[in-house]
C-alpha cells in the first residue's frame, strides 16, 4: 500500500523539493500535504508548484501556547492523513506529547553525523572540533532532541578552507539523496541503517 507522507518546512523546502521529487513512479510513499509554521517560507510557493496541498500553522499566532500551536498542527496532519511525517528544515522542537501522538511516524534530516552535535549550528560546531569527516543523518523523532533511532547517514571530507557556509553548500546535495532514500526504505518497512 502507498504510503501518504506529510513534510512539514520553515524556510525554503529544499529537502522537501527532492522528497516530492522523489515520489513518482514505483516510489512507495506519495506526498499529501506540506506544513509550514511560516507563512512567508519560500517551500510553500515550492510545493504549490508541485502540486502538493499545503496548509501554514504559524507558531507566531499562539504566542506562549506551545500546547495550542501543536494541537492545531495536529488538527491540520489528520485531515491529510499522514502515514510518515518528514521534518525537512522544521525548525521548532516538537513537545514529548505531540511525538507520541505520532509515535514510529516521523522522520528528519539534522546535519550532523549524530550522535555528535545535537540541535543547531552543527557546522561552525564541527570545524570548531577540528572534524575531519561531517556529514548528515535521518533518523526516527523521539521525545528527545536529534536522539531517535538512526536510519541513514551520508559523509563528506573536511577541507581546510571550510567555513559553516561553504561545509552547509557542499552537505545539502548528500542530504537532498540522503532523505528520499531512507524515505522509500522505511516507507517499505525497512529500518535498517543505510550509509552513504
Amino acid at each position: 500500500m502507498t504510503k501518504r507522507v506529510a513534510i512539514l518546512i520553515s524556510g525554503s523546502g529544499s529537502n522537501m523539493v527532492s522528497l516530492v521529487a522523489a515520489m513518482t513512479g514505483d516510489f512507495p510513499a506519495r506526498p499529501v500535504l506540506v506544513l509550514s509554521n511560516k507563512a512567508e517560507a519560500a517551500g510553500l510557493r515550492k510545493a504549490e508548484a508541485l502540486g502538493v496541498p499545503t496548509v501554514t500553522v504559524a507558531h507566531r499566532d499562539y504566542p506562549n501556547d506551545k500546547p495550542a500551536f501543536e494541537r492545531a498542527m495536529h488538527h491540520a496532519l489528520l485531515a491529510a492523513q499522514p502515514d510518515v511525517i518528514c521534518l525537512a528544515g522544521f525548525m521548532r522542537v516538537l513537545s514529548a506529547e505531540f511525538v507520541s501522538a505520532w509515535s514510529g511516524k516521523i522522520l528528519n534530516i539534522h546535519p550532523s553525523l549524530l550522535p555528535k552535535y545535537k540541535g543547531l549550528n552543527t557546522h561552525a560546531r564541527a570545524l570548531a572540533a577540528g572534524d575531519t569527516v561531517h556529514g548528515c543523518t535521518v533518523h526516527e523523532v523521539t521525545a528527545d532532541l536529534d536522539d531517535g533511532p538512526i536510519l541513514g547517514q551520508a559523509s563528506i571530507d573536511v577541507r581546510d578552507n571550510d567555513t559553516p557556509e561553504t561545509l552547509a553548500a557542499r552537505l545539502l546535495p548528500y542530504e537532498h539523496e540522503l532523505y528520499p532514500r531512507v524515505l522509500r526504505r522505511f516507507a517499505d518497512g525497512d529500518r535498517t541503517l543505510m550509509m552513504l
